[in-house]
């Protein structure tokens, strides 16, 4: 299989590998003390101001350790994950919530890939991709995308039948009644989805630090090996960082469309 498919796998390799570039070459050229500004004032604006302070400190302090060049290679792969699994996930999703022969196939599915460990993930993304970047975007991709694809399908099952009766009897298709009333009413919920999916993206990122992939992921494996432990416990301490900068924002952006509704 792997003889025969091996332009299929090389292309998929090579456009992750672009990708990457890409994502990587956009946030290199935006300098350290914009970054922070910004997430002060996302933090400033979907929150509080002390939210606004602490969020930029916790990044502040991730450049105070001296880690975030690596800061933004894991960043890197979780925001490319996440892209994947929103273009993935979402209309997975919406097709489980559509047609009952998804939703009985789909289910059992998405229940084995949130009970297996994540160090399952990491042997077909070695065994089709090699080491690297490549196979660390894949297995953290297939990890992170079961929560997205399930709580679209809920968003989109739990939409108030007398909102769908409405539009039905205002004569809408179903592409309007999807796109101007089940996924407006749904989104809510769907960015809850955004949100795990970017969770586990962290958790998986740092698991991929053992199939080649850099990171801060990378420097805890390295600090574990050398049994140092200042260095194991920055690395860690930086992971926690950015997991908490992400969740906060994700879930400030939910909270907000959640009033809007």
């Amino acid at each position: 299989m792997l003889v025969n498919w091996d332009g299929f796998f090389d292309g998929i390799s090579n456009f992750v590998l672009m990708v990457f570039d890409a994502v990587q070459g956009a946030l290199g050229i935006l300098p350290w003390w914009l970054i922070l500004i910004g997430i002060f004032f996302a933090g400033y604006k979907l929150y509080n101001l002390r939210t606004g302070i602490t969020l930029t400190l916790m990044l502040f302090a991730i450049g105070l350790f001296g880690l975030w060049d690596l800061m933004i290679y894991t960043l890197v792969i979780v925001i490319i994950s996440v892209l994947v699994s929103v273009v993935l996930g979402i209309p997975m999703g919406i097709l489980m919530a559509k047609f009952e022969i998804i939703k009985k196939i789909s289910l059992p599915l998405l229940d084995a890939m949130q009970t297996m460990p994540s160090f399952v993930y990491l042997l077909p993304a070695v065994m089709f991709f090699g080491f690297g970047k490549v196979p660390a975007v894949i297995a953290t991709t297939t990890y992170a995308i079961p929560p997205l694809i399930r709580l679209t399908y809920l968003g989109i099952s739990s939409v108030d039948t007398e909102i769908i009766e409405a539009g039905k009897s205002f004569g809408s298709t179903a592409k309007q009644m999807l796109l101007k009333i089940e996924l407006p009413q749904a989104l809510s919920t769907i960015m809850t989805g955004v949100n795990q999916t970017t969770m586990m993206a962290m958790a998986m990122v740092v698991i991929s630090s053992m199939i080649g992939a850099e990171g801060i992921g990378g420097q805890v494996l390295i600090a574990i090996r050398r049994l140092e432990v200042g260095s194991g416990f920055q690395a860690g301490l930086a992971i926690v960082f950015l997991a908490i900068v992400l969740d906060r924002v994700l879930q400030g952006v939910a909270n907000k469309l959640k009033e809007t509704e």
